[in-house]
């Protein structure tokens, strides 16, 4: 400690705001008290044991203070140097925070359901629902959606293009309004019962279900019984956590609060007429003041800038300065504003609400699965794709010298590698060029692969003419709900190190640079990189084998009959270099001395 704590016997006894600094003369902490002495003698008595106490006190060399009349002035100050001098002890607001919503592109002629990033209310004619603070609730309620009301998935480039139905509509997933095999007012109403269902206005699809699953129970068709009563609990969910529709119709804010050990995170829950429609999350670490400190100079910092401020801030604990906040947000606004801490009821509840879901994210941020899902989300929006790419899958071919063609399949479920979904293919080696190849695994992978089972983002190791071969094949397959990229170094070389990646998307001419430093970047190589890994060590496999094999027909005696009953019988040509001398005596036509000549080559 290099605070000499006698001083503090010369601070006044009064309102005002304090301002901690380090021996550079460095802002660390402005706070506010009633009793400037008091406040400031507690920081060093040892009787709080917060982390971030300690790591506070060790620094400061000065403390200077400004006199203040009353406690408003005291908490009006406070708030404009935090603005100032931007101390790293204090929270600091700061714009850069995107969220998740559902929007239905209303303008355009078929509508369609995707995910969206936003960092405010857009100004667009679409409608847009949320957002959600939970990324997976968020894709649960698309998923859901898309399993009552079967709008198109494909993008506006592929339906303005396509000339038949996709896979969806043989399985009853979509209209297929890309070739108008449903009219325009039938559609409008599959959008017109999703906007209700979003908006919490339509009930009768839950009753709809419940018959039809009475009526299959009735008729002992119990399988399709349990579909019916699993679809009905996926609805009921969605309604109860979608749609919070609790308080009065006057505009109302909800802040809510987590903290664990230096690290904070804050909720505010937007209800508008009454319903919950958007939501805003700000995560800090070390920060200084207590919980009741926190959420009085976020309400300053977060609302006095605002030009639509809430009726009522409700908070989640009883402010000292409630009166002077109170007074200090009605003069800006121009009109009265209440701060509300509830201790029972519907607001209590909500404030409940709040801190689950501070709590929530504060989980989420400090997991690598949530590391991983901003960097797909990332990719989604750059790459304009129709799917959130929560499975992702990519192709190499290998055919180094020109002989034994191979190709991989490598899969990632939520930016880790998903081994299930490995999968090597043997190419005919008449199959000439890399293109050629890639098209005819393709198709052969996708032809027999249910619809369950496709990607949601298929990346192809290549240039233009790998992505148009791919589109090529899903067009021949009607396979519209799979996005599709091809990706290539700028030279063609699988090296390390910052290079510039060039992204190829369906439909446009020109590639997409992406920014050698973006996390999502890295991602794309991780997955094309590994792709090309198990490509190569699989065509190494094989040429080795197909060396051994060629080699073993070139010794005298061992002829292409003999090599085949030899691999027949140990079955690997591990288990044949392994082999002991009396494990040939089964092998009627293998002499004495064919096993000499084969035990001399392996030596070799």
């Amino acid at each position: 400690m290099i605070f000499d704590v006698k001083k503090l016997a010369t601070y006044p006894q009064m309102p005002g705001v304090y301002i901690m600094k380090d021996k550079a003369g460095k802002v660390l902490y402005v706070g506010k008290a009633t009793n400037l002495k008091n406040r400031i003698k507690q920081y060093f008595q040892g009787k709080d044991t917060r982390p971030t106490i300690g790591l506070l006190t060790n620094q400061i060399s000065s403390i200077e203070t400004i006199v203040v009349t009353n406690n408003k002035e005291a908490l009006i100050l406070e708030n404009t140097l935090i603005k100032k001098y931007l101390p790293k002890y204090n929270i600091l607001l700061k714009d850069d925070k995107t969220y998740i919503s559902i929007m239905i592109s209303t303008q355009h002629k078929w509508p369609m359901l995707k995910l969206v990033r936003l960092k405010k209310q857009p100004k667009d004619k679409n409608l847009y629902f949320g957002p959600y603070t939970n990324a997976k609730a968020a894709r649960n309620v698309k998923d859901l959606l898309l399993k009552l009301f079967p709008l198109r998935q494909c993008s506006d480039s592929e339906i303005a293009n396509r000339t038949r139905p996709c896979i969806l509509y043989d399985i009853k997933k979509c209209l297929a309004p890309c070739v108008e095999k449903c009219t325009k007012n039938q559609y409008d109403d599959l959008v017109d019962k999703t906007v209700k269902f979003l908006k919490g206005k339509d009930n009768s699809i839950l009753k709809d279900f419940e018959k039809k699953m009475k009526k299959a129970s009735n008729e002992q068709k119990f399988e399709l019984a349990n579909d019916y009563l699993n679809l009905i609990k996926e609805i009921k969910h969605i309604i109860q956590t979608q749609f919070v529709d609790i308080l009065s119709t006057q505009n109302t804010d909800v802040l809510g609060l987590f903290r664990s050990g230096t690290f904070t995170m804050i909720v505010k829950l937007i209800f508008q007429e009454g319903r919950l429609t958007f939501s805003e999350h700000f995560s800090f670490s070390d920060i200084l003041s207590d919980d009741a400190e926190i959420i009085e100079s976020f309400i300053l910092q977060n609302y006095i800038t605002l030009k639509l401020v809430p009726k009522e801030i409700i908070v989640p604990f009883d402010l000292e300065h409630t009166n002077n906040l109170e007074d200090v947000l009605s003069e800006k606004a121009n009109k009265k504003i209440k701060i509300t801490y509830p201790i029972k009821g519907k607001k209590l509840d909500l404030v409940n609400l709040a801190n689950e879901n501070a709590k929530s994210l504060f989980k989420r941020e400090k997991d690598l699965k949530s590391l991983h899902e901003k960097q797909l989300l990332e990719l989604e929006e750059v790459l304009s794709l129709n799917n959130f790419p929560k499975v992702i899958e990519c192709f190499d071919t290998s055919n180094m010298s020109g002989t034994n063609p191979v190709a991989a399949k490598i899969g990632f479920t939520f930016g880790e590698k998903d081994t299930k979904r490995t999968k090597l293919f043997k190419i005919n080696p008449e199959i000439l060029g890399d293109v050629p190849a890639m098209k005819d695994v393709l198709y052969r992978h996708f032809s027999k692969l249910p619809e369950k089972d496709f990607p949601d983002l298929l990346i192809l190791d290549g240039a233009k003419a790998q992505l148009n071969a791919a589109i090529e094949v899903f067009n021949k397959l009607n396979i519209a709900s799979v996005d599709i990229i091809s990706l290539t170094k700028e030279k063609a070389l699988h090296t390390k190190g910052l290079t510039k990646e060039k992204v190829f998307i369906p439909h446009k001419k020109d590639p997409i640079i992406i920014d050698p430093k973006s996390p999502m970047l890295f991602m794309l190589q991780k997955i094309r990189d590994e792709a090309h890994r198990v490509a190569i060590s699989f065509h190494k496999k094989r040429r080795e084998k197909s060396t051994i094999k060629t080699s073993l027909i070139d010794i005298p005696g061992i002829g292409p009959k003999k090599t085949k009953e030899l691999l027949k019988h140990f079955k690997s040509l591990k288990n044949l270099q392994n082999a002991k001398k009396e494990d040939f005596d089964e092998l009627k036509t293998i002499s004495k001395s064919d096993i000499e000549k084969i035990f001399d080559f392996f030596k070799k």
